[in-house]
């Protein structure tokens, strides 16, 4: 009777041991296939919203693209680009995407509005890229371009594996948002003073900072809090994040 008792408690100790724990749900691997510690929902319902985030990400990056080399191999928006009139409707497209993304905390949800706010924020943003692009050499072009995607993957993997691991960066959230004030003011005293090219490579560094920043925590909300519904404004987050990390790069150069 002792020895029975004694090899049923080694066997669930190498089932403990191994992560094995039938009774704790858990079918291999220590946390049983959960992307975090601790979560609640289920796995695979969450790796498909990610999955479905990534590929409107992935069309949307693929659209930007399209638009940029054609106004990039266009004379007449290469010189449009230099006026005045050219300056004024980049402004008239950010203050569009601006205004987009507010809509979209309320109709974020709601389909088809969803969609067609996403669409007009992506042709709006992929009209900026183009402007910036045409402004630009094409080796600059490439370097940025070349730089965006190796860190954004960097820090995708990245902050994957520190969920993994039960790193929360949701407390960067207000740290963010008073970044953003401050880059804000500083574009003001850019357009207002004209600090001179020194100065718009500085704010492009620190542009790249902030959105890389940005870049991790809206990653880390894709993982833990954007609800199954709100694939759309995920989206949009991760999208405006890769875009603005490209122009700030592309800005680095002093062009």
């Amino acid at each position: 009777m002792e020895v029975a008792i004694s090899r049923e408690a080694k066997r669930d100790k190498m089932f403990k041991q191994g992560g094995a724990d039938i009774e704790s749900g858990n079918k291999g691997g220590v946390n049983g296939g959960q992307i975090y510690p601790g979560q609640m929902e289920d796995p695979q319902m969450r790796w498909a919203f990610i999955r479905k985030v990534y590929s409107i990400v992935c069309t949307q990056l693929f659209f930007t693209a399209v638009i940029a080399t054609v106004m990039f191999f266009t004379p007449a928006v290469k010189h449009y680009m230099r006026t005045i009139l050219g300056r004024v409707t980049v402004i008239v497209l950010l203050v569009i995407a601006f205004i987009l993304i507010f809509l979209m905390g309320r109709y974020g949800k709601k389909h088809p509005w969803n969609y067609l706010l996403m669409g007009v924020f992506t042709l709006c943003l992929a009209c900026v890229v183009g402007a910036a692009c045409a402004l630009r050499a094409g080796e600059t072009i490439l370097i940025a371009a070349g730089l965006t995607v190796l860190i954004t993957v960097s820090l995708t993997l990245y902050t994957f594996w520190a969920a993994s691991r039960g790193k929360d960066f949701s407390f960067l959230g207000p740290f963010l948002f008073c970044a953003s004030i401050v880059l804000f003011m500083f574009i003001l005293m850019q357009f207002i003073l004209d600090l001179g090219r020194e100065a718009r490579v500085v704010y492009s560094c620190l542009a790249a900072l902030l959105f890389s920043a940005y870049l991790v925590y809206d990653t880390n909300n894709l993982i833990r809090n954007f609800t199954y519904d709100e694939y759309v404004i995920a989206a949009i987050c991760l999208f405006g994040d890769i875009v603005n990390l490209f122009l700030a790069l592309l800005g680095i150069s002093g062009e």
